[in-house]
């Protein structure tokens, strides 16, 4: 298994909308809480290692 990176939200604009809702009261302390319990929650979702530290590396990459 791989990590999909191409666009595969069936609505990224309610996604977006979501997620800024969530953190849109929080202060940076809060906001970090809830971002570390998302990508918890979404690692155990996918539940395969390897596929999680592609993921990490991809998003350690600077552009």
């Amino acid at each position: 298994m791989r990590l999909n990176t191409q666009p595969n939200l069936t609505d990224p604009d309610t996604f977006y909308a979501a997620l800024t809702d969530v953190h849109r009261q929080l202060d940076k302390v809060q906001s970090e809480c809830v971002n570390a319990r998302l990508i918890l929650l979404l690692a155990n979702h996918i539940g395969n290692v390897d596929v999680i530290k592609e993921a990490l590396t991809i998003a350690e990459e600077i552009e």
